[in-house]
Parts: C-alpha cells; sequence; structure tokens
C-alpha cells in the first residue's frame, strides 16, 4: 500500500519537477535577454545624448534576479536526481552561481556607493 503509494508519488512529482525547474531556467534566461537590451539602449541612449555612461547597477540588478530565477531551478533539481555523479554536478552548478550572485551584489554595491559620491 505505502509502496504503491510512493511509487504513483514519484510519477507524478518528477514531471512536475522538471516543468517547473525548466520553466524557471526560462524565465532566468528571459530576465537576462530583457536586462540585456535595455543596457543595450541605455548604452545607445548615453552615447547619442553624450551622457555619461552608467549601466553597471541595472545590468547587474538584472543579472542578479536571473541568477535567483535560476537557482531555484537548481534546488528543484535536487528533487529529480538519480545518483551520486548528479549531486555532485548539481552542487557544483548551485555553488558557482552563488558565488556569482554574491560577486554581482557586490558589484551593485561598489557601484551605488561610487555613485552616490559622485552626486
Amino acid at each position: 500500500m505505502l509502496e504503491n503509494f510512493v511509487v504513483n508519488f514519484k510519477e507524478f512529482l518528477f514531471p512536475v519537477a522538471e516543468i517547473t525547474a525548466s520553466t524557471l531556467e526560462l524565465i532566468g534566461i528571459v530576465i537576462i535577454f530583457i536586462g540585456s537590451f535595455r543596457a543595450l539602449f541605455r548604452v545607445i541612449g548615453c552615447l547619442v545624448k553624450k551622457q555619461p555612461l552608467n549601466i553597471v547597477v541595472e545590468l547587474g540588478k538584472a543579472l542578479a534576479l536571473a541568477l535567483e530565477f535560476k537557482m531555484g531551478a537548481e534546488i528543484i533539481k535536487t528533487v529529480i536526481i538519480h545518483d551520486l555523479e548528479e549531486l555532485a554536478i548539481l552542487g557544483v552548478v548551485i555553488v558557482i552561481r552563488a558565488l556569482l550572485a554574491v560577486i554581482i551584489h557586490w558589484e551593485i554595491r561598489l557601484e551605488e556607493k561610487e555613485n552616490s559620491t559622485q552626486k
């Protein structure tokens, strides 16, 4: 009885986890795409108007948000791991993405601090 429930639950959970992880990955990609294009248009606008160029904070925030979605996808992927090798790879990916997020947040803070001292 319990064994049957576990098998049925896994059959339900794995596809849901895969769809959710893929959706979160896609949202992260879309955020990077939109943030990059917004930054590009801002660069072009600053060059045309001959204004100082400062897009680090805006682009950094988009990348940081995208990384959060992608990290969420990686966490959900832990549900569908089949062996220790997949777990090791997933762990490395999570660590790399976490380091990237910390670096991006650090750069944003430095840039915001620099911008506030220049004004």
